[in-house]
């Protein structure tokens, strides 16, 4: 069983590095392009865990290791 989680930052909070690629972005002509995001994706192998277990134990660490929840936001699927 694998999880797949991503991190981004929230709404709220400014995102210089998705700026910086939107920027790059259209002076490659891509000006089409708007509000880039840049965020983190994380692949987790679970081994000998139920999905229930799974879930709580990615859902944990997402909150605790993967993010900082005062600026970053996540959400998680759970792959057989």
């Amino acid at each position: 069983m694998k999880a797949h989680v991503w991190v981004m930052p929230k709404s709220t909070v400014l995102d210089p590095q998705g700026q910086t690629i939107e920027r790059a972005l259209t002076s490659l002509g891509y000006a089409r392009i708007q509000n880039v995001r840049q965020g983190k994706f994380f692949v987790l192998d679970l081994d000998g865990l139920s999905r229930e277990e799974a879930t709580q134990q990615v859902e944990r660490i997402a909150k605790e290791v993967l993010t900082n929840p005062v600026i970053e936001q996540f959400r998680f699927e759970i792959l057989d």
